[in-house]
């Protein structure tokens, strides 16, 4: 399966995978808000969705360009599982959105994790956003592959960036 993915189906087709992940969540986004999710009739942070997952026992790894803003933070508090479960890695060079999930489907495209990107927003309200969604095998392999090695610091030896590197991976 291999889909084109557009403006709120990265609601209906992308974030519905992830809050039903079994094993492991990767997710690699420039930008990372606030974001909310119906859950069970009511309305909730992503971070919520996060929190019980990692509890869970599912590997999440968070991979993003700059610290999120005050609201986000602020919920990100509320959840203490995510203090030290939650494997969270700054780079100021991510612009890639990348999304494997039980490294069996991927997403790459557009979308930033934010209500805008990913979340709620009515179709009057939300980005324009385009990606695709798969789980051809060498396509997944890729995408975790490329994921890793950004995870990894592969390239921070030789990264002219440093100085904008507060989360400095190697």
């Amino acid at each position: 399966m291999t889909r084109y993915i557009r403006d709120t189906e990265h609601y209906t087709e992308v974030l519905s995978r992830m809050m039903r992940v079994r094993r492991l969540l990767w997710i690699a986004t420039a930008d990372l808000k606030d974001l909310y999710v119906r859950q069970n009739n009511e309305v909730v942070p992503f971070l919520q969705i996060l929190n019980d997952l990692v509890k869970r026992g599912v590997e999440v790894r968070l991979l993003h360009a700059k610290e999120p803003g005050q609201p986000f933070r602020e919920d990100f508090d509320k959840y203490p599982a995510l203090w030290s479960k939650l494997e969270r890695r700054l780079c100021p060079r991510v612009h890639c959105k990348l999304i494997a999930i039980d490294s069996e489907t991927v997403y790459i495209g557009s979308a930033n994790m934010t209500g805008a990107g990913m979340g709620m927003k009515s179709a009057d309200r939300r980005n324009f956003e385009a990606g695709i969604l798969t789980d051809e095998a060498g396509f997944v392999d890729s995408v975790m592959s490329h994921f890793d090695s950004i995870w990894e610091g592969t390239r921070c030896s030789k990264c002219d960036r440093k100085e904008f590197c507060g989360d400095r991976i190697k």
